[in-house]
């Protein structure tokens, strides 16, 4: 089962990264990060037609995987720009219609941005029931070394990604 997941954070040590890590320990799933966010350009809609190399590549692998996972933090109670850009350059393009999808959003509060995530998604018809977690406060459950310690949120992001399993197999 092949996952694409998408850290919605630019930070090279952000604990959205730090979360998708996590769920890649778990061996669940044979999980690729996302690692090209900031090479997406600035979504232009008169481009959607003729995107880009880097959004072509963006969409193919979406395309190919099974199922997308995306931890996100909030900025100012919204999502980080560089994700809802390259969330938009895929909505004519339908690459999450029908796609199972979890959500997760790691953030101080991120309730907003939880809120936006869930809303976007509903609306490009992706497949997120079961699947969307929202973890409040989780930067201060990881140790220096970058481990989650909490076992509270390890049970419920191994509970998230068995929930993104039998979403994918209910499709084949």
């Amino acid at each position: 089962m092949k996952i694409l997941a998408i850290a919605g954070s630019l930070r090279s040590d952000s604990t959205a990264l730090k979360v998708l890590r996590t769920i890649t320990d778990f061996k669940i799933f044979d999980i690729e990060i996302y690692n090209g966010l900031e090479k997406l350009p600035p979504f232009n809609p008169d481009k959607n037609d003729n995107a880009p190399k880097p959004v072509l590549e963006f969409r193919q692998k979406l395309k190919s995987a099974d199922g997308v996972i995306i931890c996100s933090p909030e900025y100012v109670f919204a999502l980080p720009g560089a994700l809802k850009n390259a969330i938009d350059w895929t909505v004519a393009s339908g690459e999450f219609y029908e796609k199972a999808v979890s959500i997760i959003v790691a953030s101080t509060s991120g309730e907003k941005a939880f809120e936006s995530l869930q809303l976007i998604m509903k609306t490009l018809l992706a497949r997120i029931e079961n699947t969307c977690l929202l973890l409040s406060g989780v930067k201060s459950k990881f140790n220096n070394n970058g481990q989650l310690t909490n076992h509270s949120i390890l049970e419920k992001l191994r509970e998230i990604s068995i929930s993104l399993k039998d979403e994918i197999n209910k499709e084949k």
